[in-house]
Formats: C-alpha cells, sequence, structure tokens
C-alpha cells in the first residue's frame, strides 16, 4: 500500500482537502461519505486528529487505536500510520474531522509564550485517545466555518487560533500536554524494528530514514553495518523472502502476494523473484499446492 505523506499531499491533487496554512502549522478538514476509508499516511508533521462524526481507527507501530465522536489522538512526526474511517450510519455515511499539524518550531515558540516547563522531561508520555471536553468541542467547533472561506481568514488571526487550541490543552489536559513537551525530543528509532517493521510498505528511502530518526546518510551507514548491503537491496531481498513465505504457505494468488509484499508491477516482480530463487513465483505456489 503507497502511503500518503502528510500533510503536503492531503492539500494537493487529486485529495484537494480544504485547509487553513501558516508557516508552523496548518489545519485540514476530512470529510467523506462512505461506509469505510481505509490508508495509510506518513506524517511529515506532528499530527493532532480531532474527529468530530464518526470513527477512525488509527494503528500506530504495533498497537491500534479507534478515535470516536468527539475524541483526539497525539501522533509525533516522521510516524506511518495506517487508517480506518467509518461514516455514521443512518446519516449518509458521515465522516467528519479536523487534521491539525503542528512543526516543533510551533511548538516550541507556544512553550516559550506561555513558560510552561516538565517536571517529567525523561518521562515517555503514553500515547491514548483523549475524550474532548466542551471547552475543546467548542474550540474545533469555532475552526470548522474558516474551511468554507479560507482565503478570507487572515494569517494573524490563524494563528491566534492556533495558540487558542494549545493553551485550552495546557489548561484541561495535563497528560496532554506533556505529550506536546515530549515531542521535541529527538528519537533515534531501533533501525532493525522499523525496517522489519515497514520493508513491505512503499517509502523511500528518505522516509525510512525520517521514520528511524537518523540522516540519509545515516541511514545508509548503518544498514550496511547491520546488514553488510544497502537498504535497498536488503528490501528487495526481505521482500522476496517474504512472498515465498507466503505463496508457500497460504495459498494466495501471485498477483495478491506481489501487491502485499511491496511490489507494484507483477512483471517486475515474476521476473526477479526468478531471478533470485532459481523458479518462478507461480511454480512455487503450484508446488507448494500439490
Amino acid at each position: 500500500m503507497k502511503s500518503v505523506s502528510v500533510p503536503s499531499e492531503l492539500v494537493a491533487a487529486p485529495f484537494n482537502h480544504r485547509s487553513l496554512q501558516l508557516n508552523g502549522f496548518s489545519a485540514i478538514e476530512s470529510c467523506t461519505h462512505a461506509d469505510c476509508t481505509t490508508g495509510s499516511m506518513f506524517l511529515e508533521e506532528h499530527m493532532l486528529l480531532y474527529v468530530a462524526k464518526g470513527q477512525n481507527i488509527v494503528t500506530y507501530g504495533k498497537q491500534t487505536y479507534p478515535v470516536r465522536q468527539h475524541e483526539m489522538l497525539l501522533v509525533k512526526k516522521a510516524s506511518l500510520i495506517q487508517y480506518n474511517k467509518t461514516g455514521v450510519p443512518g446519516s449518509g455515511y458521515v465522516y467528519e474531522s479536523i487534521l491539525f499539524f503542528l512543526k516543533d518550531e510551533f511548538i516550541q515558540e507556544f512553550i516559550r509564550m506561555a513558560d510552561i516547563t516538565s517536571d517529567h522531561a525523561d518521562t515517555d508520555s503514553q500515547v491514548i485517545v483523549k475524550p474532548v471536553g466542551e471547552r475543546l468541542q467548542r474550540f474545533f467547533e469555532s475552526v470548522m466555518p474558516y474551511f468554507n472561506e479560507p482565503q478570507q481568514v487572515d494569517t494573524g488571526l490563524l494563528k491566534i487560533k492556533m495558540l487558542e487550541l494549545l493553551y485550552n490543552i495546557a489548561a484541561t489536559d495535563k497528560p496532554l500536554l506533556q505529550q506536546f513537551l515530549q515531542l521535541k525530543k529527538p528519537v533515534k528509532a531501533d533501525l532493525v524494528e522499523v525496517m522489519e517493521a515497514n520493508f513491505a510498505n512503499q517509502l523511500s528511502l528518505e522516509q525510512l530514514a525520517y521514520l528511524s530518526g537518523r540522516s540519509l546518510a545515516g541511514f545508509k551507514r548503518d544498514c550496511m553495518a547491520i546488514y553488510n548491503m544497502p537498504p535497498a537491496e536488503w528490501i528487495r531481498m526481505r521482500r522476496l523472502q517474504k512472498a515465498r513465505e507466503a505463496l508457500e504457505n497460504t495459498g494466495m494468488p501471485v498477483l495478491d502476494v506481489c501487491y502485499m509484499v511491496g511490489f507494484e508491477n507483477p512483471s517486475h516482480f515474476s521476473r526477479i523473484f526468478k531471478a533470485h530463487f532459481g523458479v518462478s513465483p507461480t511454480a512455487i505456489r503450484q508446488e507448494a499446492q500439490a
């Protein structure tokens, strides 16, 4: 499954979501009329998801977070998430949410303005779905009309509204505020875990490096040290291994296996599979079913 880089790709074709944008943050409206919509997103910035109608089941790492109506979830940047949006039955299956994307610089500016310090700087905050109280719910409702005429909304007002969001969180939800304070901590992830979790995803090397908390050069260097081969070569080999396991053990059609492990071209997949194993994927599947 190819992931969408957000927020940049959501506001461009073919998605063209309505948005409010300013240097340092952006807010994007997501409104659908469908029983179920699924996909994958790569977060370029920290994201606060607020669900106004329906439900969004977010998978992040090894955890799944059902975010229901009037609930919110904060996820840090350089994360790959899967989503499953469900509209409200009986009302045209409407799903509606606002995605707030915040850069480190904007969060740090707020922390300085509010003179906020953390007593738990070395303690990681737990990522959890949070209920939205009346004060924050009224704030989210006040933002909705701006999406109808984004060109008429003054940039100064947008900045005030985003600061209002953070001040409201600071006043009403200390655990969530602690999560915001933790966002500015640099995190270097376990490279093996990142590679194993994402080799079948349609991510560039730059995105994988970002997920691992490394520069591209550092990512390539660490991959060579661990795998004794470039990351692109390891990804191709790992996909082929996973494909063979699936063909031998699941009985899945070759085409489904091709897409499942991250290849986009079935002919290319069959060609490099045979070059690597000396036998075609179809032959492997037939032998397993014999």
